[in-house]
């Protein structure tokens, strides 16, 4: 049998794109210096003169497939198990990333010592050494007497380990540090990264051992790496959050076991990350009476949650003016400022627009439009919301309000907390159920809601 021939390719270490020769800007991104000579091998021959002699499973009818509902086991953290679409599936590749320091190591220790009590966990660093790994599970209270941790980054040898192990639950921390000794490349760079990940992709799917794999961002926020490695795993996990703040934000950007909307809070304690069950309450602790604050009820997946949205309008020589806001979509404040200025003869387009959503989540559905524009009027013309007030509706370039979904769950999550009084679309109170002790509002225009909430 002859020997796999080698040869040499420029691969893009952003994108993955590949050329025969070097480039200085990558046609598939348009990063410029990115593209990295990695030596790969081709094999002449088909698989089975290969010795994968196996024979290949028949096909099967659609309506004979089996709807059993899939076995889950929890995580130990309910917002986890949430994001998760109801807890970790034997079998599954979740690859879980986040900003340096966010505390992507320290939940995954959490939840390894969790399921170690009941099941066969293998932490895998290739980062840190085995008494870090002590160290911090001391620190965050995750020192189990169960859980077996290994410091490796050879893929063959982590392999071996598994097989040997047989454990239900593995966590490789992290992706970019693991390399493959067949692949001629540092490990991080994208073939080293593309032939981790479908190593430990067929030992999930063979084995139906439930696999982590901790990745790191790039500076823009991006995940490091090639975008093939999102594709390849079955859910994508993002932790947002700043290294100083307080809570920690868990996204599902894609999931092929459960919903990608929902949205896990955690806070960052002395003794590791604690779930946070009422984060509408902590939001909202510190809200005080001022001009530019609206509270607006947003709903991520099936969760309703309280925020405060804050805007401030404030008139500047500079031309063009300034639209800062790291929580809001630009283009849709800018948007929303049209409206005001063409429909309700507001002159705010040659002002400053800061806006900021409190506590660092970012809303990005329509049902917070209204809320938006009531907070920059409010700043502009510095009058102040009624106080215990709520405010939600989709505002359309003409200045209606439109419906949202999902209203009756809003405004259950307003009475909770105590709200008197809620703005809310007229076509939304048709569908509501009776609420006492609320004033309850419903508006066509974003004029009319102007005129209600001041």
């Amino acid at each position: 049998m002859s020997l796999p021939k080698k040869k040499s390719v420029f691969i893009c270490q952003s994108c993955g794109y590949d050329s025969p020769k070097w480039m200085g800007k990558c046609p598939g991104c348009g990063s410029w210096n990115t593209m990295v000579e990695e030596i790969v091998k081709t094999d002449t021959k088909h698989g089975l003169a290969l010795g994968l002699n196996e024979q290949p499973q028949p096909a099967q009818l659609l309506s004979d497939i089996s709807l059993a509902k899939m076995p889950r086991f929890s995580a130990g953290s309910s917002e986890l198990d949430r994001v998760l679409g109801g807890g970790i599936i034997p079998g599954s590749l979740v690859l879980v990333v986040g900003d340096p320091g966010v505390g992507k190591s320290s939940l995954n220790l959490q939840v390894c010592a969790h399921v170690s009590k009941k099941k066969s966990v293998l932490y895998i660093t290739g980062e840190e050494s085995l008494q870090q790994i002590r160290m911090r599970a001391e620190r965050i209270n995750a020192l189990s007497n169960t859980l077996k941790v290994l410091s490796e980054t050879d893929m063959e040898r982590i392999n071996v380990h598994v097989n040997a192990e047989k454990p239900e639950l593995v966590v490789v921390d992290s992706i970019q540090t693991i390399f493959h000794p067949d692949v001629q490349s540092a490990p991080g760079s994208v073939s080293q990264v593309r032939e981790c990940a479908v190593e430990l992709l067929r030992i999930a799917k063979s084995s139906g051992t439930a696999v982590f794999i901790i990745g790191h961002v790039t500076k823009d926020g991006t995940l490091a790496g090639p975008r093939v490695l999102e594709h390849i795993v079955d859910t994508v996990l993002y932790f947002e959050g700043e290294r100083n703040a307080q809570f920690r934000i868990l996204r599902a950007i894609k999931n092929r076991f459960g919903s990608t909307n929902e949205l896990g809070l955690f806070e960052m304690c002395d003794t590791g990350l604690v779930d946070v069950p009422d984060a509408s309450k902590l939001f909202l602790s510190e809200t005080v009476l001022g001009s530019g604050i609206v509270i607006a009820p947003t709903i991520e997946g099936t969760r309703p949650l309280l925020v405060e949205i804050q805007a401030l309008v404030a008139p500047t020589p500079y031309i063009p003016p300034r639209r800062t806001s790291d929580s809001v979509d630009i283009k849709r404040i800018q948007l929303l400022l049209a409206v005001l200025e063409k429909r309700i003869n507001l002159s705010i387009g040659a002002c400053d627009v800061y806006v900021k959503v409190a506590g660092g989540i970012k809303i990005d559905e329509p049902a917070c439009d209204l809320a938006l524009c009531i907070a920059l009027a409010s700043s502009f013309t510095n009058k102040i919301v009624k106080e215990k007030t709520i405010v939600f509706g989709e505002v359309g370039l003409a200045g209606e309000v439109r419906a949202v979904n999902g209203a009756d769950l809003r405004v259950k999550e307003a009475c909770k907390l105590g709200f008197k009084h809620i703005i809310m679309p007229q076509k939304n109170i048709n569908s509501l159920g009776t609420v006492k002790d609320v004033s309850v509002t419903g508006v066509t225009t974003v004029r009319e809601a102007l005129k209600a909430v001041f």
